[in-house]
Protein backbone atom coordinates (compact mmCIF):
# COMPACT_ATOMS: atom_id res chain seq x y z
CA UNK A 1 0.00 0.00 0.00
CA UNK A 2 1.34 3.42 -0.94
CA UNK A 3 0.51 7.02 -0.09
CA UNK A 4 1.75 10.53 -0.85
CA UNK A 5 3.23 12.45 2.03
CA UNK A 6 4.73 15.88 2.67
CA UNK A 7 8.42 15.33 3.46
CA UNK A 8 10.59 17.20 5.95
CA UNK A 9 14.34 16.50 5.48
CA UNK A 10 16.31 16.61 8.73
CA UNK A 11 19.80 15.87 9.93
CA UNK A 12 18.42 13.29 12.35
CA UNK A 13 16.47 10.03 12.36
CA UNK A 14 12.97 9.77 13.83
CA UNK A 15 11.66 6.49 15.28
CA UNK A 16 8.06 5.40 15.96
CA UNK A 17 6.85 6.47 19.39
CA UNK A 18 9.58 9.08 19.95
CA UNK A 19 8.80 12.76 20.53
CA UNK A 20 10.29 15.30 18.10
CA UNK A 21 9.85 19.04 18.82
CA UNK A 22 10.59 21.36 15.89
CA UNK A 23 10.96 25.11 15.43
CA UNK A 24 9.50 26.01 12.03
CA UNK A 25 10.89 29.20 10.49
CA UNK A 26 11.32 28.55 6.75
CA UNK A 27 8.32 29.67 4.70
CA UNK A 28 7.99 26.35 2.85
CA UNK A 29 7.59 24.48 6.14
CA UNK A 30 5.33 27.15 7.58
CA UNK A 31 3.12 26.35 4.58
CA UNK A 32 3.33 22.67 5.50
CA UNK A 33 2.17 23.34 9.07
CA UNK A 34 -0.69 25.52 7.81
CA UNK A 35 -1.69 22.72 5.45
CA UNK A 36 -1.73 20.16 8.27
CA UNK A 37 -3.64 22.41 10.65
CA UNK A 38 -6.22 23.09 7.93
CA UNK A 39 -7.02 19.40 7.34
CA UNK A 40 -10.53 18.20 8.30
CA UNK A 41 -11.08 16.75 11.76
CA UNK A 42 -10.15 13.09 11.82
CA UNK A 43 -7.65 13.35 8.94
CA UNK A 44 -4.13 12.19 9.88
CA UNK A 45 -1.97 15.25 10.48
CA UNK A 46 1.38 13.68 9.68
CA UNK A 47 4.37 14.27 7.46
CA UNK A 48 7.43 12.23 6.64
CA UNK A 49 10.72 12.89 8.43
CA UNK A 50 13.67 11.61 6.40
CA UNK A 51 17.35 11.88 7.31
CA UNK A 52 19.50 13.82 4.86
CA UNK A 53 22.18 11.83 3.07
CA UNK A 54 23.73 14.93 1.44
CA UNK A 55 22.73 18.60 1.44
CA UNK A 56 21.37 21.02 4.03
CA UNK A 57 18.27 21.23 6.23
CA UNK A 58 17.90 24.95 5.51
CA UNK A 59 17.88 26.16 1.91
CA UNK A 60 20.63 28.75 1.20
CA UNK A 61 19.26 32.22 0.50
CA UNK A 62 20.46 35.23 -1.44
CA UNK A 63 20.83 38.84 -0.20
CA UNK A 64 17.08 39.36 -0.66
CA UNK A 65 16.29 36.47 1.66
CA UNK A 66 14.84 34.28 -1.09
CA UNK A 67 16.06 30.70 -1.64
CA UNK A 68 18.78 30.41 -4.27
CA UNK A 69 17.77 28.42 -7.39
CA UNK A 70 18.74 24.80 -6.84
CA UNK A 71 20.23 25.71 -3.47
CA UNK A 72 17.80 23.67 -1.42
CA UNK A 73 18.44 20.35 -3.13
CA UNK A 74 19.09 17.44 -0.80
CA UNK A 75 19.69 13.72 -1.19
CA UNK A 76 17.57 11.69 1.20
CA UNK A 77 17.82 8.27 2.74
CA UNK A 78 15.19 5.84 1.46
CA UNK A 79 13.58 4.95 4.79
CA UNK A 80 11.87 7.48 7.04
CA UNK A 81 9.21 7.75 9.73
CA UNK A 82 6.06 9.83 9.80
CA UNK A 83 5.71 12.56 12.43
CA UNK A 84 2.20 13.08 13.76
CA UNK A 85 1.42 16.68 14.67
CA UNK A 86 0.36 16.84 18.34
CA UNK A 87 0.84 20.46 19.36
CA UNK A 88 1.19 23.75 17.46
CA UNK A 89 2.17 27.15 18.84
CA UNK A 90 2.06 30.02 16.36
CA UNK A 91 4.76 32.65 16.92
CA UNK A 92 4.60 36.41 16.45
CA UNK A 93 6.93 36.28 13.42
CA UNK A 94 4.67 33.80 11.60
CA UNK A 95 6.71 30.74 12.49
CA UNK A 96 5.62 27.80 14.62
CA UNK A 97 6.87 25.69 17.49
CA UNK A 98 5.43 22.22 17.06
CA UNK A 99 5.55 18.92 18.93
CA UNK A 100 5.32 15.70 16.92
CA UNK A 101 5.47 11.99 17.68
CA UNK A 102 6.93 9.35 15.39
CA UNK A 103 4.22 7.05 14.08
CA UNK A 104 5.03 4.65 11.20
CA UNK A 105 7.96 3.76 8.98
CA UNK A 106 7.99 4.06 5.22
CA UNK A 107 10.24 3.67 2.19
CA UNK A 108 10.39 6.44 -0.42
CA UNK A 109 9.40 5.38 -3.93
CA UNK A 110 9.49 8.79 -5.63
CA UNK A 111 10.15 12.41 -4.60
CA UNK A 112 8.38 15.41 -6.16
CA UNK A 113 9.88 18.87 -5.58
CA UNK A 114 7.34 20.77 -7.72
CA UNK A 115 3.88 19.76 -6.49
CA UNK A 116 4.01 21.95 -3.35
CA UNK A 117 6.28 24.56 -1.72
CA UNK A 118 7.80 21.65 0.24
CA UNK A 119 8.91 18.21 -0.91
CA UNK A 120 6.31 15.46 -1.28
CA UNK A 121 6.96 11.78 -1.82
CA UNK A 122 5.19 8.64 -2.87
CA UNK A 123 5.89 6.20 -0.04
CA UNK A 124 5.33 2.53 0.73
CA UNK A 125 4.48 1.61 4.31
CA UNK A 126 6.89 -0.82 5.93
CA UNK A 127 5.61 -3.79 7.95
CA UNK A 128 5.59 -3.68 11.72
CA UNK A 129 5.73 -6.90 13.77
CA UNK A 130 2.56 -8.08 15.45
CA UNK A 131 1.97 -10.68 18.12
CA UNK A 132 4.36 -12.32 20.57
CA UNK A 133 7.91 -13.18 19.51
CA UNK A 134 9.85 -15.37 21.93
CA UNK A 135 13.23 -14.60 20.33
CA UNK A 136 12.58 -10.84 20.49
CA UNK A 137 11.51 -11.15 24.14
CA UNK A 138 14.77 -12.90 25.04
CA UNK A 139 16.84 -10.36 23.12
CA UNK A 140 14.96 -7.48 24.75
CA UNK A 141 16.03 -8.67 28.20
CA UNK A 142 19.67 -8.75 27.07
CA UNK A 143 19.41 -5.30 25.45
CA UNK A 144 17.94 -3.82 28.64
CA UNK A 145 20.85 -5.20 30.69
CA UNK A 146 23.52 -3.98 28.26
CA UNK A 147 21.80 -0.61 27.78
CA UNK A 148 21.80 -0.01 31.55
CA UNK A 149 25.53 -0.81 31.67
CA UNK A 150 26.05 1.59 28.76
CA UNK A 151 24.11 4.35 30.55
CA UNK A 152 26.29 3.79 33.60
CA UNK A 153 29.36 4.56 31.51
CA UNK A 154 28.05 7.77 29.93
CA UNK A 155 26.44 9.30 33.03
CA UNK A 156 28.47 10.91 35.78
CA UNK A 157 26.13 9.68 38.52
CA UNK A 158 25.06 6.03 38.11
CA UNK A 159 22.28 6.75 40.62
CA UNK A 160 20.50 8.70 37.88
CA UNK A 161 19.73 5.45 36.02
CA UNK A 162 16.24 4.96 37.41
CA UNK A 163 14.03 5.29 34.34
CA UNK A 164 11.72 2.43 33.51
CA UNK A 165 12.61 0.90 30.16
CA UNK A 166 9.74 -0.50 28.07
CA UNK A 167 9.25 -4.26 28.09
CA UNK A 168 7.71 -4.38 24.62
CA UNK A 169 10.61 -5.45 22.36
CA UNK A 170 9.65 -3.23 19.41
CA UNK A 171 9.14 -0.14 21.56
CA UNK A 172 12.42 -0.86 23.34
CA UNK A 173 14.29 -1.26 20.06
CA UNK A 174 13.10 2.16 18.86
CA UNK A 175 13.91 3.83 22.20
CA UNK A 176 17.45 2.44 22.33
CA UNK A 177 18.11 3.39 18.71
CA UNK A 178 16.95 6.96 19.34
CA UNK A 179 18.69 7.59 22.68
CA UNK A 180 22.06 5.85 22.42
CA UNK A 181 24.93 8.04 21.23
CA UNK A 182 24.98 6.64 17.69
CA UNK A 183 25.77 8.20 14.34
CA UNK A 184 23.01 9.11 11.91
CA UNK A 185 24.24 6.26 9.69
CA UNK A 186 23.89 3.76 12.55
CA UNK A 187 20.43 5.03 13.42
CA UNK A 188 19.37 4.95 9.79
CA UNK A 189 20.42 1.31 9.47
CA UNK A 190 18.41 0.43 12.59
CA UNK A 191 15.33 2.25 11.31
CA UNK A 192 15.47 0.32 8.04
CA UNK A 193 15.38 -3.10 9.77
CA UNK A 194 11.87 -4.58 9.55
CA UNK A 195 12.30 -7.40 12.09
CA UNK A 196 12.39 -6.47 15.79
CA UNK A 197 14.67 -9.35 16.73
CA UNK A 198 17.14 -8.38 14.00
CA UNK A 199 17.08 -4.75 15.20
CA UNK A 200 17.73 -5.82 18.80
CA UNK A 201 20.65 -8.02 17.67
CA UNK A 202 22.14 -5.07 15.81
CA UNK A 203 21.71 -2.88 18.89
CA UNK A 204 23.49 -5.41 21.08
CA UNK A 205 26.48 -5.24 18.74
CA UNK A 206 26.42 -1.42 18.69
CA UNK A 207 26.02 -1.06 22.46
CA UNK A 208 28.86 -3.50 23.13
CA UNK A 209 31.02 -1.59 20.65
CA UNK A 210 30.24 1.77 22.25
CA UNK A 211 30.73 0.42 25.78
CA UNK A 212 34.12 -1.01 24.84
CA UNK A 213 35.19 2.35 23.41
CA UNK A 214 34.02 4.18 26.53
CA UNK A 215 35.94 1.80 28.77
CA UNK A 216 39.09 2.36 26.71
CA UNK A 217 38.74 6.13 27.00
CA UNK A 218 38.25 5.90 30.76
CA UNK A 219 41.30 3.65 31.01
CA UNK A 220 43.70 6.35 29.76
CA UNK A 221 46.44 6.37 32.46
CA UNK A 222 47.41 10.03 31.98
CA UNK A 223 45.13 12.72 33.50
CA UNK A 224 43.19 14.41 30.73
CA UNK A 225 44.44 17.86 31.83
CA UNK A 226 47.98 16.81 31.00
CA UNK A 227 46.99 15.89 27.44
CA UNK A 228 46.26 19.55 26.70
CA UNK A 229 49.94 20.57 26.95
CA UNK A 230 53.21 19.11 25.67
CA UNK A 231 54.97 16.73 28.08
CA UNK A 232 57.71 18.22 30.24
CA UNK A 233 61.17 17.07 29.06
CA UNK A 234 63.13 14.93 31.52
Amino acid sequence: MSARLPVFPLGTVLFPGLVLPLHIFEERYRALVRHLVGLPDGAPREFGVVAIRAGWEVAPTGPNGRPLPGGGEVTLHEVGCTAELRQVTELADGGFDIVTVGRRRFRIADVDSGAAPYLTAEVEWLPEPGGPDEVADLLAARVIAVFRQYLGLIRADPGEISEQLPEDPTVLSHLVAATAALTVADRQRLLAIDDTAARLRAELRLLNREAALLRQVRAVPVPLAELASPPTPN
